[in-house]
């Protein structure tokens, strides 16, 4: 019903506008009738228009018809205008039709040109939203596709920041698309891939630590070195600007005097290959020689993902291994220099690397932890010298070996790592050195011993008496008077052995220095080797001399000689260890030399074995005398036998008129000037 009255609504309003038009029409001028058509034509009633156009026509017709017929000229007149009219409406029409036509071929291209307008409005409208849409994702990706990159170069720890901020900023801004979803749920994958890289990165600086680190101790230990070279010039210096003479301490000594002859010096000892020419050229430090920045990385990592308790267990078990590895020495380490150096020089790298660790990062490792592990390496370090340095039989290797350990416990105390126990274990070494030495010149002796000729020393010049004088304190008013040329009392063992003995005080001064030892302990020291030596190895080398079989009387008393003159020699040899000392002899705990009591022993026993041998020979004498014991017939003469052994004993007992005239013998053995006399 609705619909009915809406129909009946709408035919009245078209009704109505027809009405107007056709009053338009019938009100307007000619000429200007096109706009009224062209409303008819723009309506959707046009066949009804018509129907009314041709009712009201039918009207007018009907009307004109009335008039024709009131007015009928007036009505042939109007009819002629009528037609005049309807051919010109027929015109119009014609030029309206025309006009439609052309005006629909010319508004189909505009009309494709609106559908390609709209088009493109569409597009236009998308492409800006899509515009919009991509500025919103494009720093996602952008965040991204840095993160990649960031991983393929291995820049974990900015990487990792790099996918907080994409987590955290950017991800929930475009949480609704499809890719958005996918890069949250890889998240995680990538932080455990970078987890795993980071520690892949770890692992091989474990690995690259370990290996070098003979060569971060190697430059550790020469660092400490070149410190101690500069401190030693330093301490030098005011000596050095000094006018008076100053008081020649144990170094300067052993510096200025051993010279050639000291058994090995520190400069040849090769503890260190440090050149001349690099002593002023810096040394790189552990940071240098080694890239930290893998652990730092792995534990901002592992810090930043929870995890920085796992990281600092695993990083310790591994240095713990590495530890035990580095802690265990080769087995041939003994046999040279180099093998303990490699051994001290990777364990300073290990406490070096630990230490550059402890101060440059916060609690990976810990005081406690350092003290353990040093704790640890300190005990088994000195386990493995003991065991390997009882092996060494050369004393020059023990020193060097002493030099090693002293730069070692230097190098580890600059960083704070306490090494008494390493000086006390020195100060063991000590004793065995001191045994090398004794085996060493024992050697020696035995050679000076067998290649003396025991004849009394020629001198045929001023020069040459200098020389045995400067080599051995001998003073004598009456052989200075005697003319050239002339004898020594001694033969050349004596002043070989004099030598000798201040070489082996020497080597156990050389082994006192960098000990932090007192004056008065490295005095002990020397002076207890020294009669280490003088009462066990060269009181040996005597006696075995004497007791040589084929051993002459000129031999036996030219040792009586000699020892006398060593003896004397013995206060010089005090006066020598004072003055290196500085250590009076006064000093209540001051050891005394036993080398008068050793030489009167070596005296006392070519004394006895004199004795021995002239019994022997007067024994043979009276053995092989064939004597008539019946005669009863006295003769005026001595038997042959008996004038041939006082002619025996005559010469031998001339040997005994080199003896000193106060020469002090024992009761066995009588006084040969007496003797020589009475054989007269």
């Amino acid at each position: 019903m609705e619909r009915g009255k809406m129909a009946e609504a709408e035919s009245l309003e078209t009704a109505a506008e027809h009405e107007r038009i056709l009053r338009e029409i019938e009100s307007t001028d000619t000429a200007c009738i096109g706009p009224t058509l062209r409303s008819v034509y723009d309506g959707e009633e046009h066949g009804r228009f018509m129907e009314k156009l041709e009712t009201r026509i039918r009207n007018h017709d009907r009307e004109i018809e009335k008039m024709c017929n009131f007015h009928y000229q007036g009505f042939v007149d109007s009819i002629t205008e009528l037609l005049k009219v309807r051919g010109e409406a027929q015109k119009l029409k014609n030029q309206v039709t025309d006009t439609n036509r052309k005006l629909q071929h010319e508004g189909k291209e505009l009309v494709i040109a609106m559908e390609e307008l709209k088009q493109c409005r569409l597009q236009q409208r998308n492409i800006s939203a899509t515009v919009d849409k991509l500025m919103l994702c494009l720093p996602v990706l952008e965040m991204y596709s840095k993160l990649r990159d960031q991983m393929k170069t291995k820049r974990h720890y900015p990487a990792l920041k790099t996918l907080e901020h994409l987590e955290h900023t950017y991800l929930p801004q475009v949480s609704h698309y499809r890719f958005c979803k996918v890069m949250v749920d890889n998240i995680p994958k990538l932080r455990e891939e970078i987890k795993d890289v980071s520690m892949s990165d770890l692992k091989d600086f474990l690995e690259s630590i370990r290996k070098h680190s003979d060569k971060i101790g190697e430059t550790a230990m020469k660092q400490a070195q070149q410190q101690r070279n500069l401190d030693n010039i330093i301490l030098q210096q005011p000596r050095i600007g000094s006018k008076k003479k100053p008081k020649k301490d144990a170094y300067t000594i052993f510096d200025t005097e051993i010279g050639s002859t000291s058994p090995k010096s520190e400069q040849d000892s090769g503890i260190l290959d440090v050149e001349d020419e690099e002593d002023d050229e810096e040394v790189p430090g552990a940071q240098d020689l080694v890239d930290f920045s893998p652990v730092y990385r792995c534990l901002h990592i592992y810090s930043v993902l929870g995890a920085r308790e796992t990281f600092e267990n695993y990083y310790r078990k591994q240095r713990r291994k590495q530890a035990r590895l580095v802690l265990q020495p080769p087995s041939n380490m003994h046999e040279t220099l180099d093998g303990y150096r490699k051994y001290f020089n990777q364990i300073v790298g290990f406490f070096v690397v630990e230490d550059h660790i402890l101060h440059t990062t916060q609690g990976l490792v810990n005081r406690a932890y350092i003290d353990e592990l040093w704790e640890m390496a300190l005990s088994k370090t000195i386990a493995a010298l003991r065991t390997h340095s009882s092996y060494c039989s050369d004393p020059n290797l023990v020193l060097d070996l002493k030099n090693l350990i002293v730069l070692f416990a230097d190098t580890l105390q600059v960083y704070g790592f306490p090494v008494n126990q390493l000086f006390d274990m020195l100060l063991e070494i000590r004793d065995q050195y001191s045994e090398t030495l004794l085996k060493k010149w024992s050697g020696i002796f035995r050679n000076i011993l067998d290649s003396d000729n025991y004849s009394p020393i020629p001198v045929t010049s001023e020069e040459i008496y200098k020389k045995v004088v400067g080599q051995f304190p001998f003073q004598d008013t009456e052989l200075e008077k005697q003319p050239f040329p002339k004898k020594f009392p001694f033969s050349e063992f004596v002043p070989k052995v004099y030598n000798q003995i201040k070489e082996f005080i020497y080597a156990c001064l050389k082994f006192s220095e960098d000990l932090h030892l007192s004056s008065t302990e490295v005095d002990d020291m020397i002076r207890k080797s020294t009669n280490l030596l003088l009462t066990r190895t060269l009181s040996s080398s005597l006696q075995n001399v004497i007791k040589r079989k084929n051993i002459g009387l000129t031999e036996l008393v030219q040792i009586i000689i000699n020892t006398t003159h060593l003896e004397k020699s013995c206060k010089y040899l005090e006066e020598f260890i004072t003055n290196i000392t500085n250590v009076l002899p006064e000093t209540v705990h001051t050891t005394k030399l036993y080398g008068t009591t050793t030489f009167k022993d070596a005296r006392h026993a070519a004394e006895e074995e004199i004795y021995t041998n002239l019994n022997q020979k007067i024994d043979q004498f009276l053995q092989l005398a064939d004597y008539d014991w019946m005669t009863g017939e006295l003769g005026n003469k001595a038997s042959d036998y008996l004038v041939d052994l006082i002619a025996f004993l005559r010469s031998t007992f001339a040997v005994f008129t080199h003896l000193p005239p106060h020469q002090e013998t024992s009761n066995s053995l009588i006084p040969c000037p007496v003797l020589v006399e009475t054989l007269s």
